[in-house]
């Protein structure tokens, strides 16, 4: 018998590893179709000849178009938050303002509207992206909330989240003007610091 035991232990071979670089021709693929096309008129043919991708391809990453606009949007996510560390609650009310105003600005406007749309449409995508836009509320106003939450009403994390960005967009989409540091000021002395600062 031989003292050296074969070694039976090893794992099973793998198939090849994912590509990531594929994913992000997918996705940017998606992002394109989608501002050019709208949701109901994309597919996941025209993502697969848009990508060079095979559609199947796309479906072992995806399992429909919700999850691919989905996945294709949350790519696009902005930057995290600045953490509050003003001198007083108007300051890091004034800084998170700014970065929300800018992060929106700096989305594609024809994107937003297909996506809204898709929303109206399908119930799936609806789902799928209401959890991540209530994810990314809970990390925009975290902070403010445990750094200054003695100073703030009650509920003013969820006021923050509904009232600045419907302002900005209604800025931005509705009234056509740029979200410049004169509106930042209004958005924050005029409407913010009343609602949110505890009386």
């Amino acid at each position: 018998m031989s003292a050296v035991a074969s070694d039976t232990t090893q794992p099973p071979a793998t198939g090849r590893p994912r590509d990531h670089t594929r994913d992000l021709v997918i996705l940017d693929a998606t992002l394109s179709l989608l501002t050019e096309v709208g949701y109901e008129q994309l597919s996941i043919e025209a993502v697969a000849a848009r990508s060079g991708a095979a559609k199947t391809t796309i479906y072992r990453r995806y399992r429909d178009k919700a999850a691919l606009v989905t996945a294709a949007v949350e790519r696009r996510a902005p930057a995290k938050p600045p953490q509050p560390g003003g001198k007083s609650l108007r300051e890091d009310v004034h800084s998170l303002a700014t970065w929300l105003a800018r992060s929106i600005s700096e989305q594609d406007a024809g994107l937003l509207a297909a996506m809204f749309a898709g929303m109206r449409t399908d119930a799936r995508l609806a789902q799928e992206m209401r959890q991540i836009l209530r994810r990314d509320e809970t990390a925009m106003t975290d902070g403010l909330v445990h750094h200054a939450a003695e100073q703030l009403t009650p509920g003013a994390a969820a006021l923050f989240a509904e009232v600045a960005p419907a302002m900005i967009m209604h800025r931005i989409m509705v009234v056509g003007e740029p979200c410049d540091t004169a509106f930042v000021a209004h958005l924050v002395d005029d409407v913010l610091m009343p609602l949110l600062r505890r009386t």
